[in-house]
């Protein structure tokens, strides 16, 4: 079965109802979080002063029976020429050649490069033929990496509402960290005390977390991480610029006792090899839209595992794509699940996509229906302009 067409399309989603009042607004509305820009007043306050506002859209990949599967393409008005260019030479391919196609694709992109956007498009059609190839074979994505793994996965929650993440029945927290180098010495005690009061709302038999957003330097994170040493840390997470190579060696070589991990803005399973190779991670953290997709994460996982080392998908858990990968892939224990809804509106209400499952009391089944489960219908599909 050939490839017969692959296109950018939009997703007229349903609008999901939300009938529970909010108790109070998300943290992540007005939350200062630390950040590869904290260190200008003017885009300091808040990631969305800098960000860029580029809409996500899907791509579709048909085949010659009209059977059709989908990814998420994130920063769609920028991509969608990378994606036609990629459609122009595996138009005509095998579907189920996943493989190839993924090889592929990456030499394609060599010209501009195939880390950073490009992978975001490899990501976006990589998924959608694994999910082309579930509705094709009626097996769920899962069945297709070899079934499950576990009876159902362990979930933590990202986010500064953690007494709402708790009243949900999670074990395990991560935080997104207020401040950085920009703040000095004041801002390891301000965040210290952030920490220390998240330690005493979950308790000491749960998990804590620190997510800190490529906004640090070697220096400020040994000092940081020392303060925090009496609060036990299950991880700290990208401390540093991901292209610092350089700065995770040493960082690994100050920090032996902190349990580190990274990888969310590492693309293709290179950086991910390199990281195995020097040593310099205790968890690896792909995103599975962004490093290359299914494929390539499946290949870390790989690495992953002959070496010891976990895998635990950045964003995991809020999408299918990561749910089916984590069920089914031992070097995966847990999946994390950002959670921006407010407190008091339960997950069921919160956005997600058509027939994704969210976690209940911190673990989670993924859909067992064909491909990723995405009950998506034809008539909501629509070319892209």
């Amino acid at each position: 079965m050939n490839i017969t067409e692959l296109r950018v399309v939009s997703i007229d989603l349903p609008r999901r109802e939300v009938r529970t009042p909010q108790r109070h607004p998300s943290w992540a509305l007005e939350a200062e979080v630390a950040n590869p820009m904290s260190r200008y007043a003017k885009v300091k306050r808040h990631r969305s002063l800098w960000l860029p506002k580029w809409e996500s859209a899907w791509v579709k990949v048909t085949t010659e029976d009209g059977t059709w599967g989908l990814g998420t393409l994130n920063f769609a008005p920028v991509l969608a020429p990378v994606v036609e260019h990629l459609a122009s030479q595996l138009v005509g391919e095998p579907c189920l050649a996943i493989d190839k196609l993924a090889d592929m694709m990456v030499r394609l992109t060599k010209p501009y490069g195939s880390t950073g956007l490009a992978s975001y498009a490899v990501s976006a059609v990589d998924l959608a033929l694994w999910d082309l190839k579930g509705k094709l074979l009626e097996q769920p994505a899962y069945s297709l990496l070899g079934g499950p793994q576990k009876d159902r996965i362990f979930c933590y929650a990202t986010g500064n509402d953690v007494d709402w993440y708790k009243e949900l029945g999670f074990r395990a927290f991560k935080l997104a960290c207020p401040y950085g180098p920009a703040d000095g010495l004041d801002g390891i005690q301000r965040n210290e005390a952030f920490v220390a009061e998240a330690r005493e709302t979950i308790g000491d038999e749960a998990e804590l977390m620190l997510d800190c957003w490529m906004a640090f330097d070697v220096d400020y994170t040994v000092r940081l991480a020392e303060a925090l040493r009496p609060y036990r840390l299950r991880w700290m997470e990208e401390c540093l610029i991901p292209e610092d190579l350089d700065g995770h060696i040493a960082l690994r070589a100050r920090l032996p006792w902190q349990t580190l991990a990274t990888g969310e803005h590492w693309y293709t399973s290179v950086p991910f090899q390199w990281a195995l190779h020097h040593g310099v991670v205790d968890i690896l953290q792909p995103d599975i839209n962004w490093c290359g997709g299914l494929t390539t994460c499946r290949r870390i996982a790989a690495a992953a595992g002959a070496a010891g080392i976990s895998v635990i998908l950045h964003g995991g858990g809020v999408t299918p794509f990561g749910q089916h990968f984590t069920y089914a892939t031992p070097a995966a224990p847990w999946c994390e699940v950002f959670v921006g809804s407010p407190p008091g509106v339960p997950l069921e209400e919160a956005a997600r996509l058509p027939g994704q499952t969210v976690p209940r009391d911190g673990w989670l089944v993924p859909s067992d229906a064909p491909g990723f489960g995405l009950e998506i219908l034809e008539d909501w599909i629509h070319p892209y302009l």
